[in-house]
């Protein structure tokens, strides 16, 4: 583990710094022209920060006379690594990032046998305050900008790239904004960042619509939003009840949006991309773990284009739940599949450094349920001097 000291000022609200992934390409070749350079000098600096490159003294095809005061108006230091922790012999990498105004987020780089997936935060903190979730316990500082949240997704496809995680240098495929916040409250930004991943090299990361997923607890208007924009994301839905009563508590968004009504928008969205939504469902020890609710549940998403995902939940400190049984969760499976409905288990990876779901949702499915026990380790809590109160007004989305 890496630990670099940890700041504690409470963070000045004020407005990134202009970066150039915050601007359209058009946008920054005005910047560059305007810097008193040839427009094609913001392709370049493109070309740079998607491959990862820091250092400006490695931008050799710009002038060396330039490359600071390019570099410092166009590709400024948004993200500050503070530490880096890794599990499953290094194939897992939390990373605590510091912002220009002091709010900490973090993000998640997990490297399998056929792929890597990071796991990125869209805001610091989240305002839905789902009782079950350490991030949405602690409230919303702000919306990330654009920049801060691409940002976490170079600095993954970098550290493969280079080799960091063990197996040597690799590529970057999946994206899940499965981190801290709720991705679709903060739409134009992330919206932005869907536009990087999914461009090519140079000006982008080329990733496949399919390999990127926007996770929502179900903002209504936002998912229909993002129906219109024709993208072929992977959509998951957070329901973890299959009752507007039981949802109300684990969920208070479905106060104002029911299930009916997340489930009908993310239908729509299965049917204009002809692909499955995911349900992702937390399974919480007498809570929502009966078999009644696996049969509503399944009654429910039977005839729909979606398959769920189960989560054992990690118990956050001081909180009363737990995770659901082995028998409990086995049940549960075996329920929804008797009604139609694919159904995967979630794998727990990184929970010993904190970095599974309830922090940061950051892990990937496995198909059934272990022949083996679940993992239940302890839910995600940043250690003290990482949940630090930053304070709670969000900026404007």
């Amino acid at each position: 583990m890496t630990v670099l000291p940890l700041v504690f000022d409470a963070p000045r609200r004020t407005t990134p710094p202009r970066h150039l992934a915050d601007l359209t390409r058009a946008e920054a070749r005005t910047a560059a022209v305007e810097l008193g350079q040839p427009a094609f000098r913001a392709d370049q600096l493109a070309r740079h920060y998607y491959a990862g490159v820091t250092d400006p003294a490695q931008m050799t095809d710009l002038p060396a006379a330039v490359r600071a005061d390019l570099t410092a108006a166009l590709l400024p230091g948004l993200l500050t690594p503070v530490r880096h922790q890794s599990a499953d012999g290094g194939r897992t990498r939390k990373t605590l990032w510091r912002l220009h105004d002091g709010a900490l987020v973090e993000s998640v780089l997990m490297r399998y046998p056929e792929r890597a997936t990071v796991c990125i935060s869209s805001q610091a903190g989240c305002g839905m305050a789902c009782p079950f979730c350490a991030t949405g316990q602690s409230g919303l500082t702000r919306n990330l900008s654009a920049a801060e949240i691409i940002g976490q997704a170079v600095a993954a496809a970098a550290a493969m790239a280079s080799g960091d995680i063990p197996g040597g240098p690799g590529r970057l495929s999946n994206v899940v904004f499965m981190g801290m916040g709720e991705p679709l409250a903060n739409y134009p930004r992330v919206r932005k960042t869907l536009d990087a991943l999914l461009t090519p090299a140079p000006h982008g990361l080329g990733l496949a619509q399919r390999s990127v997923t926007v996770s929502t607890v179900g903002l209504v208007p936002a998912i229909r939003r993002l129906t219109e924009e024709g993208l072929n994301v992977t959509l998951a839905v957070s329901l973890h009840a299959p009752d507007d009563e039981l949802r109300d508590t684990l969920v208070p968004i479905n106060t104002r949006w029911k299930v009916a009504e997340v489930l009908g928008a993310a239908d729509d969205y299965a049917r204009r991309t002809g692909r499955r939504y995911s349900v992702e469902y937390a399974l919480i020890r007498d809570v929502n773990d009966q078999p009644f609710r696996a049969d509503l549940l399944g009654k429910l998403l039977s005839s729909r284009l979606a398959h769920v995902n189960l989560i054992p939940l990690n118990p956050t400190p001081g909180s009363p739940w737990d995770a659901s049984p082995l028998p409990a969760q086995r049940e549960f499976v075996a329920r929804l599949r008797a009604a139609g409905v694919p159904t995967t288990v979630r794998d727990t990876r990184g929970s010993d450094i904190d970095g599974a779901c309830g922090q940061l949702a950051a892990a990937d499915q496995v198909d059934g349920v272990p022949s083996v026990a679940l993992a239940t380790p302890s839910v995600p809590q940043p250690p003290v001097e990482e949940s630090v109160s930053l304070g709670t007004d969000p900026d404007e989305a």
